[in-house]
């Protein structure tokens, strides 16, 4: 055989051992792709997405999209050649396995968590929204979760009001574990609740206050980080009731970085007008009750699945900005926000066609 031909065979049968040996060799890697990006303002599986009754609402025009990330799931086995055509893949991006699922969290546990943020961020963009419009919102804070085997299990329950530790009232959740935190472990602390159960009759029969009761727990320790302290096993958060029913119907959508878009569509259909001018307009970005915007994950492929799409300007967190601004898709116009204000300026500019002082993101 030819010393040349000879070469190309063995060159092509090492290449062909490689591309075999990449197929079978898992690598610690998870894939994040452009996922779907639903109007808030529009249908979605044949059913609005926000359904507002009790309240006068008006028509809108236009798109004020949310968006979203694909990933691979917990239990997915990356081989070689996958993740080297991912890393070279303009519109997909390779990130370690850990980055998306830390601590060994199985699917289930993600999947749980992520419907919780969501929730939160539903409720977040209500209260945001009708902040925005002077209507008024009933806020008070909650037991939201409790750890099992903790000693406020069988004592507190998830929904329960919390109305004051030791005696001084709660107004904001990080006030119960400041409350607790000066205790050493081992010592008493008295929760004053409305029991989630009377709260419900309560607001069923359109009563402002319950009767409450007192709860003694005793604290436990707690070594976090090396750090010991007291604890009660609990997690603190808000509920509210609304003085109208707003109802958000997305299925199959996880955590929190849909809450911009949520409360500007929220806001749209509550005020005449259309507050894109029919542009087609897409986001990003957690909101809290006070309508400031936070940064979220993906912002690569947000851009991506938004331009895809059909989008024209996208309002990014100004913490996602530089990312954003690194490789932006053409036609794309990334709008910089901090708050839910900084997004109803933007969207005013944009439908007056007056776009020349959008702030726009930059890599700086």
């Amino acid at each position: 055989m030819p010393r040349r031909t000879a070469t190309m065979l063995a060159s092509t049968l090492m290449l062909i051992a490689l591309l075999c040996a990449g197929v079978f060799i898992n690598v610690p890697y998870s894939e994040m792709s452009p996922g779907p990006t639903v109007n808030t303002l529009g249908d979605h599986d044949g059913e609005p997405v926000l359904q507002i009754s009790g309240r006068k609402t008006y028509g809108t025009s236009g798109n004020l999209n949310m968006t979203t990330v694909r990933v691979t799931s917990a239990d997915y086995k990356m081989n070689l050649v996958e993740a080297v055509y991912g890393w070279l893949a303009h519109d997909n991006r390779v990130v370690p396995h850990d980055t998306l699922y830390p601590d060994g969290k199985t699917e289930e546990q993600s999947t749980q968590e992520n419907a919780e943020e969501f929730s939160q961020s539903q409720e977040s963009a209500k209260v945001a929204a009708l902040k925005r419009l002077d209507v008024p919102v009933r806020s008070w804070v909650i037991v939201s979760t409790v750890v099992k085997g903790s000693p406020a299990e069988g004592r507190l329950h998830a929904g329960d009001v919390i109305k004051a530790v030791d005696g001084t009232a709660v107004k904001e959740p990080a006030d119960v574990a400041k409350q607790v935190t000066k205790h050493k472990p081992g010592q008493k602390v008295v929760f004053t609740i409305v029991p989630a159960k009377k709260q419900a009759a309560a607001e069923k029969a359109n009563r402002t206050a319950a009767k409450t009761q007192n709860v003694t727990i005793t604290t436990a320790t707690s070594d976090d980080s090396g750090e010991k302290r007291a604890i009660v096993g609990i997690s603190a958060g808000t509920d509210h009731t609304f003085p109208f029913t707003i109802d958000i119907k997305l299925a199959d959508v996880g955590g929190p970085s849909a809450g911009l878009m949520f409360a500007l569509g929220i806001y749209d259909k509550l005020t005449p007008g259309s507050l894109t001018g029919g542009k087609f307009v897409a986001g990003t970005g957690t909101i809290d009750d006070n309508g400031k915007v936070g940064p979220i994950g993906g912002i690569e492929m947000k851009t991506v699945g938004a331009r895809d799409k059909g989008a024209q300007y996208f309002l990014t967190p100004a913490d996602n900005c530089a990312a954003a601004a690194s490789d932006p898709p053409s036609g794309l116009t990334l709008v910089k926000v901090n708050t839910i204000d900084d997004a109803l300026g933007a969207l005013r500019d944009i439908r007056s066609g007056d776009t020349a002082d959008l702030p726009k993101c930059t890599t700086k």
